[in-house]
């Protein structure tokens, strides 16, 4: 009689408590950063797509140095891209981008569109994630969004100058860049051992003109 009591209450206690599987102590909830994460992919496809929409108009303008930026930032959003997709799917979600006609302009305008955006993500939108990651103990996301700040504010840098010395880009050859695959990292002179942004060896770097 005590045993069919005993399983009819553990009985009642599965039907009113059912089974949890255990929390992991290295999983964590995903909070607002995977919504963070979305964004920042959304945002690095559309900035690869508009970059090559840019540095086709600077072919055209025939300032060849311009457009080889524009590549090599284009290239380096993509790094960044695939660098939020690839946390999305650790964290269950699935990337996704909605890319927009890109607004094309004269390169004087295509370069001061780029320096806000690039701005923005090194000032505002990066810090942001970054501290949100941080807080929710979010390392991948933490990781990757480190990455693209340190990239996106060299790439603020570049674009600067650019635009300070448009006038004398006319009819000069394109520049070589060299982007880290790791990070993103941009740069014309690879006079160090290790990527500056994610400490990558060398040989992580890909020319891009």
């Amino acid at each position: 009689m005590f045993r069919k009591t005993l399983f009819s209450v553990l009985v009642l206690a599965m039907t009113v408590m059912p089974f949890e599987a255990p929390v992991s102590a290295d999983t964590k909830p995903a909070g607002k950063t995977l919504a963070n994460l979305e964004t920042a992919y959304n945002g690095e496809s559309n900035a690869q797509a508009r970059y090559l929409a840019f540095a086709k108009k600077a072919d055209a303008d025939g300032l060849a140095p311009v457009a080889s930026l524009f590549r090599a930032a284009a290239r380096a959003e993509e790094i960044h891209a695939a660098n939020h997709a690839k946390v999305i799917r650790e964290l269950g979600g699935v990337p996704k981008a909605q890319i927009e006609e890109p607004k094309v302009g004269a390169t004087s305008e295509n370069l001061g569109a780029a320096i806000k955006g690039e701005s923005y993500e090194r000032d505002t939108m990066y810090p942001d994630f970054i501290k949100t990651a941080r807080t929710e103990g979010q390392k991948g996301a933490l990781e990757s969004f480190n990455y693209a700040k340190s990239a996106e504010a060299e790439h603020a840098k570049l674009y600067t100058v650019a635009l300070e010395t448009i006038g004398t880009s006319t009819g000069k050859a394109p520049v070589t860049y060299y982007v880290c695959t790791v990070c993103g990292f941009t740069t014309t002179k690879l006079d160090f051992t290790k990527c500056p942004a994610c400490f990558s060896p060398k040989d992580k770097y890909i020319l891009v003109g």
